[in-house]
């Protein structure tokens, strides 16, 4: 199914970004003329709801997965209520194998301080992995002005480690037409957005960035970790 949408919207599928490649809409678009709703999902952390609002438009019902990690800020927990009350989406909880007591008890305290990548592993990247098996193509919301490692995301290409489509529609989007988007549609955003947190992950891995700082820098400060590895 996926070779034969690909001819409608060729620039859109590479490694790298091209000039003139498709819009948002247009693919999300491709999506639903060639998936049916059951394979797709969406992956939010619920720093904004944007992206979960553009997929809900051409596929309503879709499933939004949200990493329940454990360590969530209020304000995320809030974002999420918001977008399961106002958007026409299905809301997936994806949890860990453990609870964070239960992972106190095995691994110790505070793993996130002393070993992020494997606190990372247990309570985002293995649980996301297991709930992707589900599906044939998911969402995300990775843009390439967020960090030089993620500079030439693609819109849509084939993922290797999750054996599915991924597509990152709002690759090209800075992140002031995200804000003016979702302030325009009024779409839920997490007030950390405008409190210095441009991104919003696990409470006690994530600090505010000064303006004119690389997005994700607030994102395990003080350590050489830039990514939790799902989109690596």
């Amino acid at each position: 199914m996926v070779a034969a949408g690909v001819g409608e919207l060729g620039s859109i599928v590479g490694s790298t970004p091209t000039a003139g490649e498709a819009d948002a809409e247009a693919v999300i678009g491709w999506v639903a003329r060639n998936f049916d709703l059951s394979q797709v999902a969406v992956a939010c952390s619920m720093a904004d709801a944007v992206l979960p609002a553009l997929v809900a438009a051409q596929l309503p019902g879709v499933d939004v997965l949200f990493l329940e990690t454990g360590y969530h800020f209020a304000q995320t927990h809030d974002t999420r209520r918001e977008v399961a009350e106002n958007l026409r989406v299905n809301i997936v909880d994806v949890l860990p194998e453990q609870t964070v007591a239960e992972q106190d008890a095995a691994f110790g305290e505070n793993l996130f301080g002393r070993d992020p990548a494997r606190c990372c592993a247990l309570r985002k990247m293995d649980p996301l992995k297991k709930a992707l098996s589900g599906y044939e193509v998911w969402f995300t919301g990775v843009r390439r002005e967020e960090a030089p490692t993620r500079t030439n995301t693609p819109l849509v290409s084939w993922d290797h480690a999750h054996r599915l489509v991924k597509v990152n529609p709002l690759a090209a989007w800075t992140l002031d037409q995200l804000v003016d988007y979702a302030d325009e549609h009024l779409i839920p955003v997490n007030p950390l957005m405008s409190q210095g947190y441009p991104s919003i992950g696990c409470a006690p891995c994530t600090k505010p960035v000064a303006p004119g700082e690389d997005p994700r820098s607030g994102r395990w400060a003080g350590l050489t970790k830039t990514e939790c590895g799902i989109h690596t």
